[in-house]
């Protein structure tokens, strides 16, 4: 059975601490057929400022590296996650344009320049009021992404619930969003492009039913599988549970990248 994980963070991302040779150790131990590395380069930091110091040159040495010493055990594949492209779309351009990526993932992880640039992690969620001036806005950055070509899939959906479903009882539901998601999901159908399902380090399996749900019902084929792991530890956490509600779901297959062209290989 293929299993990849499509969404992992090494020591070139800023939340990451861990050599890529330990996150594809950690790949063959959990039985994964397929890492794909995903380091952040976000056009905004966590500091709400724009950044444009991302450089190729940290991760191919990454990869120098663990190639050899995993070439016959696990298929390797470069990958990067792209925040905030819309702010500096020729920048954008410019760092996908790598000769060997193999996937770009599109995220959003900050609202606008315009509107603050804050980091979804460090807004106080007291209210569903509060969720939901996050969520209007998050939507609408995502709509502006989805009509960009500098990416390849879209990145974990529903990622502002990571901190705004609490153990308190406190929950935002995304149904008021169905109009977006669809407008969003066919420009994704339409440029034969994909999304992510994103398990959160194996946290948020069931969340991801109703968009994938609404995602097939709007044509929808093309899905890679991801932990978010910014350790070895959680590498492949929650992948064969997320491939397991894909094919309940009526999915027939995942996706993996080569040169950012989706294959797709049965569930």
């Amino acid at each position: 059975m293929f299993l990849p994980d499509y969404h992992t963070h090494s020591l070139c991302s800023p939340d990451g601490s861990a050599p890529l040779t330990e996150l594809c150790q950690a790949a063959v131990d959990a039985g994964l057929s397929e890492l794909c590395l995903t380091d952040h380069c976000d056009l905004v930091n966590p500091q709400s400022r724009p950044d444009l110091s991302f450089r190729w040159e940290p991760v191919e040495e990454q990869f120098a590296l663990a190639r050899p010493l995993f070439r016959d055990r696990l298929a390797l594949r470069m990958g990067l996650e792209l925040g905030s492209a819309w702010e500096f779309p020729d920048f954008a351009q410019a760092v996908t344009s790598h000769p060997d990526l193999d996937l770009v993932l599109g995220s959003v992880h900050n609202l606008r320049l315009s509107q603050g640039g804050i980091d979804f992690y460090y807004v106080n969620y007291h209210s569903p009021q509060d969720c939901y001036a996050v969520l209007d806005p998050y939507f609408d950055c995502m709509e502006e992404l989805s009509h960009m070509d500098c990416w390849d899939v879209l990145s974990h959906i529903i990622y502002p619930l990571r901190y705004m479903n609490r153990r308190d009882g406190q929950n935002a539901s995304l149904d008021r969003y169905e109009p977006h998601l669809r407008r969003i999901f066919k420009a994704v159908t339409d440029t034969g492009r994909g999304i992510e399902c994103n398990t959160c380090r194996g946290q948020t399996i069931e969340d991801w039913r109703w968009v994938l749900t609404l995602y097939k019902d709007c044509g929808g084929t093309i899905v890679t599988l991801g932990s978010d792991a910014h350790r070895p530890q959680d590498v492949g956490k929650g992948v064969p549970q997320a491939a397991a509600l894909l094919k309940e779901l009526g999915f027939t297959h995942t996706a993996r990248y080569v040169r950012r062209t989706p294959q797709l290989l049965p569930l």
